[in-house]
């Protein structure tokens, strides 16, 4: 008998609906092939579908069983096809009618029986709406991901046998509720808080403006003046992710398989902090079955770099076009992939190996030629591709000694930021774009128009400048979103002369 089974394949971060069939000949001595380009993880899913169903007291049958994973062509990777492998015998083998509704099933089985943990299943649900089927079958501990999707029944299995029993009207399968967005909680404790940072009132304030408006952000200054404090502080004044971005970002987590178990949505904005020894693949994206990297995981959040020179130039200037498009194209011989990559750069750097170029106390050890290499592995394109720079300087030990009172906490500053960022998200509502930092050239002009008197500021401003024809659509942006901050209509020459104060210096240029 031959039986279909309806699942599904994860390919970048797009699906294609699988038909696992199954075929029990009649004649022919036992034997379990499995055809369809399967990777070493669906081969073994033999012995785990054999002793799963032997495990549950149902009847592994001695016969000549044919899988055929369909479409052919398409290389099959993951443990998630040994659930509706299994059904399929069941089915074949004539131990239960499967019911008529159309479903689609996925999970890993262990040797017991159990369904385990299954990487990707928001995006095969997802798919299975698109498609208009009406159910999915998948592992409890995934349950809560998918329930996130509206409008499809949502089956936890425990176990092969429960849902065998399910399928032969034993003791039926609870749907799993629908999970609103609303409904899930977004508290989170921090472990830094604005209030904790002594002095850097300007570090603090190019935070808030990066925040508010999604700007790239270089921070250089001298050791322990407290860049990586003021980056790993970004996280607590974040806005919180809208609907439409925490299913992007929780997408991402699912096939990667970074989704803690039990978890149904990403709420916060990821904070990802690769060292500088990683690879371009490992940043970027790739491998043989590509995978998404560091930058397509800081999607909708952040990527902070610390020691941004030491990452070797290769590296950086990989991530040049990820900045621009907010996309990352992955080529293989085998076909391509496209990962999301809107996040937000913060680098740090210190001005030479040594840390003390310019210090008005230390005396810089560097040779002139080190100071100029280490400075050049930062590329002109790329500092131009970054929003605000700003120069954290060393903290006055009056500052860390004396008993101030505490400054404003990440709580307050985030009320601000998220403010900022409603009104952009309402300025942006017909162009599908959450902040000012993702804003096109066409949509720059059309949107942000100025005065003569400003108009005339920020030309004498290019000039004096020497400002490109990026950085000066990166000023107006950063222009804006200061403007959204201050809660102003018009775009004014205060707004503009604040915004140049964050151009590059020619520090590291």
């Amino acid at each position: 008998m031959l039986a279909k089974i309806q699942s599904g394949a994860v390919v970048g971060l797009s699906t294609v609906g699988i038909t696992v069939e199954v075929d029990i000949a009649s004649q022919g001595l036992p034997n379990f092939t499995i055809v369809g380009l399967p990777d070493k993880a669906v081969e073994e899913s033999k012995e785990r579908v054999r002793a799963a169903i032997k495990n549950s007291g149902a009847e592994f049958p001695a016969k000549r069983i044919t899988v055929n994973l369909a479409p052919a062509d398409l290389p099959k990777a993951g443990p998630l096809y040994d659930l509706p492998i299994a059904l399929g015998i069941l089915i074949a083998s004539e131990q239960f009618t499967p019911e008529k509704d159309h479903a689609l099933y996925l999970g890993e089985l262990s040797l017991d029986g159990g369904v385990k943990h299954t990487n990707g299943v928001l995006p095969l649900t997802l798919f299975a709406k698109e498609q208009k089927i009406k159910s999915v079958f998948v592992p409890s501990v995934d349950a809560r991901e998918a329930a996130v999707i509206p409008g499809i029944s949502v089956y936890p299995v425990h176990s092969l046998i429960s849902l065998f029993h399910h399928m032969n009207g034993l003791e039926e399968i609870i749907p799993m509720p629908h999970i609103s967005f609303d409904e899930i909680d977004v508290s989170e404790h921090f472990e830094f808080d604005m209030s904790d940072i002594q002095g850097q009132e300007q570090g603090k304030r190019v935070l808030e403006i990066a925040a508010a408006g999604g700007h790239n952000l270089f921070m250089k200054g001298p050791p322990g003046a407290g860049k990586t404090l003021l980056a790993r502080t970004l996280p607590s004044i974040l806005p919180v992710l809208t609907e439409q971005e925490a299913l992007e970002v929780t997408q991402i987590y699912s096939v990667t398989g970074n989704l803690p178990p039990g978890e149904s949505i990403i709420k916060h904005r990821p904070f990802r902090s690769p060292h500088h020894t990683t690879s371009r693949i490992g940043l970027i994206g790739g491998s043989t079955h590509p995978m998404p990297g560091e930058i397509s995981l800081a999607h909708r959040g952040v990527l902070f770099l610390d020691e941004f020179p030491e990452f070797p130039r290769h590296v950086l200037e990989a991530l040049r076009q990820p900045i621009e498009d907010g996309i990352v194209t992955i080529s293989r011989a085998s076909g391509s992939v496209t990962y999301p990559s809107k996040f937000m750069l913060v680098g740090a750097a210190n001005p030479c190996p040594c840390g003390n170029y310019g210090s008005p106390v230390k005396r810089c050890t560097c040779l002139p030629g080190v100071v100029s290499r280490y400075r050049k592995r930062i590329s002109g394109p790329l500092l131009d591709r970054i929003d605000l720079h700003v120069h954290i300087p060393a903290v006055q030990p009056e500052k860390l000694t004396m008993k101030t009172q505490k400054g404003e906490s990440s709580e307050i500053v985030r009320e601000r930021v998220q403010r900022a960022r409603n009104i952009q998200i309402k300025r942006f509502k017909p162009f599908s774009i959450p902040s000012n930092g993702e804003m096109s050239n066409k949509m720059v002009k059309e949107l942000l128009p100025l005065s003569d008197e400003t108009m005339k500021f920020l030309r004498q401003a290019m000039s004096q400048f020497s400002l490109s024809a990026r950085g000066y659509y990166r000023v107006l942006k950063v222009s804006r979103t200061i403007a959204d901050l201050a809660g102003d209509t018009d775009i004014t020459i205060p707004h503009i002369a604040e915004a140049l104060q964050y151009r590059p210096s020619e520090e590291y240029d």
